[in-house]
């Protein structure tokens, strides 16, 4: 059974940076934390040229099919997939630190363990990045160390079948840690820039304190700088008052969304614009206060706890881990009102990460992180085709 709702709340203005295009039908605890290391530069990283071998998707609505395939098995708590042009896929286990290579033909190689992870609660190897390049000189992950979360990148070397990683250099490090809410989604934003999602590291005042990298997305150059047009001179935050983000993703327009775990009342999906406050822990959900921006949609936590977001066009995809379902988001050419839908529900456990790959979405189950029941075969990385949605009535 699938749930439909359709929502209208107030959103902050916020800036497109490709001409709005109508969409004609939409389918029917914590240890010591070291100093913030980051780099003042008023020079941004050229924007990466994308790979060639990319699939155009229409930004039309779309929506997962229903026939499903198992691509790896029995891996053992994977936290994020990156999809490279090669073929070869990258997949991050939290618990023990590996980057493992899922080969074009399908079988599963250790492309190596990054030093220094350690695991503690929610903390481990957490989200993996390239950038948007045909052959990407490094892997930047997130890891939980003995001090702190930090980023740091990786060359890598190889080709499909033999890729291996090199030693880590910091790219920024002093993210505060604590045994949950650590955050730790990274992406490359269409200007280039690394985006990353801390969470308050169980203390929610890390979230309101803009000199404190807890509760924050930030935002910096590949290396580790800070680009012109942060809103807050010389720091990396990009937006604050989150509890714990864990997914990002950009729009045909542009325009940033973001999933947040809520505590015990409210998840999020939020639209992220520079400088905005979104509220935690003054507020959870939508507040209707002016001095915050409200999310675009909430859930009830036991129907979302929304890790991974993945965006294909201007439809929204969000794995959800207690909610145990996929949910599906069709915006309103960019904006609310949103109309979402749940599909796969209970049919593959709790969901970490869901990916566009061409035409069709890898999803990452998460049955063995310590929370869920594990079934034959788990963990499992699980190909669903995209489909034009079904119409329905268009909100609003």
């Amino acid at each position: 059974m699938v749930r439909v709702t359709t929502v209208r709340v107030r959103v902050a203005a916020t800036t497109v940076v490709a001409a709005v295009t109508a969409i004609a039908v939409l389918a029917g605890c914590s240890a010591p934390t070291p100093t913030p290391r980051v780099t003042n530069t008023a020079t941004p990283t050229p924007r990466p040229t994308p790979t060639s071998t990319a699939i155009a998707i229409p930004a039309i609505p779309w929506q997962p099919g229903d026939q499903t395939t198992t691509l790896s098995s029995g891996l053992q708590a994977p936290w994020s997939i990156v999809p490279l042009a090669s073929g070869s896929t990258l997949i991050s286990q939290r618990d023990d630190g590996t980057v493992l290579e899922r080969m074009p033909q399908g079988e599963l190689r250790t492309a190596g363990t990054v030093p220094g992870v350690v695991h503690d609660g929610e903390g481990g190897l957490l989200g993996l990045a390239v950038q948007k390049v045909s052959a990407p000189p490094f892997l930047y992950a997130y890891e939980t160390t003995e001090n702190d979360n930090r980023v740091v990148r990786m060359p890598l070397t190889g080709v499909p079948g033999s890729y291996e990683l090199g030693a880590p250099e910091d790219v920024i490090t002093g993210i505060p840690k604590a045994f949950n809410h650590d955050g730790g989604r990274l992406a490359f934003g269409p200007d280039g820039m690394l985006y990353i999602t801390a969470g308050d590291a169980g203390d929610s005042a890390n979230a309101q304190n803009v000199s404190s990298l807890a509760g924050k997305i930030l935002r910096v150059t590949a290396e580790g700088g800070v680009p012109a047009g942060n809103p807050f001179p010389g720091s990396p935050v990009w937006s604050y008052g989150h509890r714990n983000p864990q997914g990002i993703g950009w729009d045909s327009r542009g325009t940033m969304w973001a999933s947040e775990f809520g505590q015990n009342t409210w998840d999020e999906l939020n639209i992220i614009t520079p400088g905005s406050n979104y509220g935690w822990p003054d507020v959870e959900g939508i507040g209707h206060d002016p001095k915050y921006t409200d999310p675009v949609y909430q859930w009830p936590t036991d129907q979302a706890s929304p890790s991974g977001l993945a965006v294909v066009g201007d439809t929204i995809f969000l794995a959800a881990l207690r909610g145990e379902r996929l949910w599906t988001v069709w915006s309103t050419a960019g904006h609310a009102p949103v109309t979402v839908k749940a599909f796969f529900d209970g049919t593959f456990g709790r969901l970490r990460d869901v990916v566009s790959h061409g035409d069709s979405l890898w999803i990452l189950t998460n049955n063995t992180d310590g929370r869920g029941n594990p079934r034959d075969g788990d963990d499992k990385l699980i190909q669903v085709p995209l489909v034009a949605a079904q119409s329905f009535k268009r909100p609003g």
